[in-house]
């Protein structure tokens, strides 16, 4: 897109400032995605999410939209600035946050633009410890009355598990379902173990929370419903997809299991092919031999994906599974609790669900453990194999969970055998450093405190500290690779090559250093780190453009 195009684009789409709308030029993002209270970006999204949401564009002149260009990423990208934003942003949602760029084809000019929603129910957005709001296109400190407002919004939730089926009766649910739920009842409930086989079948289904006064809820018809009953619950769809896919993604078998979800899990755990698998530890020549995953893990996420699905969205619960690889569970709704680290290093219970009549009956049938134990120990098996802890995807208004089988990465697994005292805590922010994913602020200034990573956020890598203790020569020379050089010695660099050739383009001196800078960059931002490279060389007066996308020494 050309400049032209772009600047007709935003005028046509977003004409004015307003309170859903901000133009702002922030050239340098470091210095303006936390800078300073009421005038950097997380201030904007704070006021622009506390109203009705909206837009704020980056790279442009306030008042008149003329665009002027991000001229300083500071490593950030569209993706990894997110994390940032809301690690900022006190109950800033995720849902509807992201970022579209737009990059000037003939004059190398980045803007982007940034898509706020609205603050979540009762729940204002604050940054810098403070809620901001927009009146007009001013930005001021939130006023008493706009907290109030927000604050006395309803956050009443329908629990759909529990609504009546009044044309259902008892015979449609599936015998079968019913035995094997007394069994679980009892498991469950040891003290009532001799009454049980007493109660009629109106009886136990009541105590066991599935039917209200003898009438058949959703609940009830999920976990127990005949197949054949299923249009009870139409348009809402209670099923489970089992996919197998090869290491190269390439489906290879597929089949869709029905109510009574009970069973059903069953039927979806015996498709899983779960093998053996060797591995050599440190210091044996005897081979550890176990399943690939283990079965309380594989249960444990089917389970949860039935407790925690939004069975109105009309969608399946997904099972996918990779040839000797990973599975992939997922299931529609958002994830309510602040954090997956937050159930794990908390091992509390949530406070409420989505489907607390679903989760309460669940319970009673010994299907999950409604303390905040399960994810936790799935974290723990993990760790017991030093294979990678979950990973969980909670965009898209979906819960994606990855259960790896296997070692990724066998120098992390030393660090696991070597460091015996890491808490689960510390294992589940260094399994992140190792992935490149995107650590918080909290998790950063933890690990970097106690010396386990050096680098920059987001661009930060296992320290010399954690490497040293392995004594393992591939993660020591990753380690260095990692490290790379400073600045200056790149700048050298730079000025040699043209000092020898008489002059250089951005491609050749990106040529030049990319094997050279850290393994850390990925290729967008090791192009943004010469570019920023060859603007400082240009600020210092060591070389200036020749005017035909050369560069030469001044």
């Amino acid at each position: 897109m050309k400049e032209t195009e772009l600047q007709n684009y935003l005028k046509q789409q977003f004409p004015i400032e307003n309170e859903s709308c901000e133009w702002k030029e922030f050239s340098k993002l470091k210095h303006f995605i936390r800078g300073n209270e009421g005038e950097d970006i997380i201030s904007y999204i704070s006021a622009i999410s506390n109203m009705n949401g909206g837009h704020l564009i980056i790279g442009v002149e306030d008042k008149s939209l003329k665009i002027k260009g991000i001229q300083d990423f500071a490593s950030f990208t569209k993706e990894n600035v997110i994390r940032t934003l809301l690690d900022s942003c006190t109950n800033l949602s995720s849902e509807g946050l992201f970022v579209d760029e737009y990059f000037t084809e003939d004059t190398n000019k980045y803007v982007w633009i940034l898509h706020i929603p609205k603050h979540q129910k009762r729940l204002p957005v604050y940054a810098h410890k403070k809620a901001w709001q927009r009146i007009g296109d001013s930005l001021i400190e939130m006023r008493k009355e706009r907290k109030e407002t927000i604050l006395a919004e309803t956050t009443s939730i329908e629990d759909w598990s529990a609504n009546i089926i009044e044309e259902a009766t008892i015979t449609d649910l599936d015998s079968d379902a019913i035995a094997k739920a007394r069994n679980e009842y009892k498991k469950r409930n040891p003290k009532y173990a001799e009454e049980v086989d007493n109660w009629s079948n109106e009886i136990f289904l009541n105590k066991a929370k599935l039917t209200r006064n003898g009438k058949i809820t959703n609940a009830a018809l999920i976990l127990l419903g005949k197949e054949e009953s299923e249009h009870f619950l139409s348009p809402s769809v209670a099923k489970i997809r089992w996919n197998l896919k090869t290491l190269d993604n390439q489906d290879k078998d597929f089949e869709i299991f029905s109510i009574p979800l009970l069973l059903s899990v069953e039927e979806v755990f015996r498709k899983i092919r779960n093998l053996k698998y060797r591995y050599l530890r440190d210091s044996t020549l005897f081979p550890e031999e176990l399943l690939r995953y283990e079965p309380f893990n594989i249960r444990e996420l089917i389970q949860n994906c039935i407790a925690h699905q939004d069975y109105t969205k009309g969608a399946r619960i997904n099972v996918v599974e990779f040839e000797d690889d990973h599975l992939v569970f997922s299931n529609y709704g958002e994830f309510i609790p602040k954090s997956v680290e937050t159930v794990v290093t908390e091992d509390s219970p949530e406070e409420y669900y989505r489907n607390p009549y679903l989760v309460e009956a669940m319970r009673n049938l010994n299907m999950i453990d409604t303390q905040g134990g399960g994810i936790r120990k799935i974290y723990n098996f993990q760790r017991a194999r030093l294979f990678p802890m979950p990973d969980y995807d909670l965009s898209g208004g979906k819960v994606k969970a990855t259960l790896t089988g296997r070692i990724l990465n066998e120098e992390f697994a030393k660090i696991l055998i070597n460091t015996p005292t890491l808490s689960l805590q510390d294992i589940i922010t260094l399994d992140k450093v190792q992935k490149k994913r995107p650590i918080s602020e909290q998790e950063y200034r933890y690990i970097n405190k106690l010396g386990f990573i050096e680098g920059r956020r987001p661009n930060i890598y296992l320290s010399y500290k954690v490497v040293k203790s392995t004594k393992n020569e591939k993660l020591k020379a990753q380690y260095i690779k990692n490290k790379s050089f400073d600045d200056n010695h790149f700048k050298r660099m730079i000025i040699e090559y043209i000092k020898k050739y008489g002059s250089a383009s951005k491609a050749e001196i990106s040529e030049l250093l990319h094997d050279k800078l850290s393994d850390i960059l990925n290729d967008q931002q090791k192009d943004r780190k010469v570019g920023n490279l060859l603007s400082a060389l240009k600020k210092n007066g060591k070389i200036e453009n020749s005017g035909y996308s050369k560069w030469k020494l001044i």
